[in-house]
């Protein structure tokens, strides 16, 4: 193997970058990012933490909730792909659940009037 390569054992790297606590600095970084650019009403962040929410990738937990929330607001802003990924994860959410992401996008609206998506 050459220098600074990473093996794959099992489908797992064995960097030791890639330990918890990376994950969770990873983590953090990329949700601080997103929200920042989510407050200043960007509808691609809305839509990133859709899909990272729906996924569970970038090291979060999947959350269809919070990726329902996120994507409606990213569908409310136009962005042209939420309105089928919001139906997706409704699918396998309850109508209760789906109620409290509805519920969530109309508090971040609120909380946040300078974010108000057109």
């Amino acid at each position: 193997m050459e220098p600074g390569m990473i093996k794959l054992v099992a489908g797992k790297d064995t960097c030791p970058a890639h330990d918890q606590a990376a994950r969770d600095a990873a983590r953090d970084a990329f949700v601080a990012q997103c929200l920042a650019a989510a407050q200043g009403g960007d509808c691609e962040a809305y839509f990133d933490l859709g899909m990272a929410f729906s996924t569970g990738s970038d090291a979060l937990g999947v959350d269809l909730v919070e990726a329902h929330k996120w994507f409606n607001l990213a569908a409310v802003g136009g962005q042209p792909q939420a309105a089928q990924c919001r139906a997706d994860v409704a699918e396998d959410m309850t109508a209760r659940e789906i109620a409290e992401a509805q519920r969530r996008a109309r508090e971040w609206l609120r909380a946040s009037p300078a974010t108000r998506v057109a």
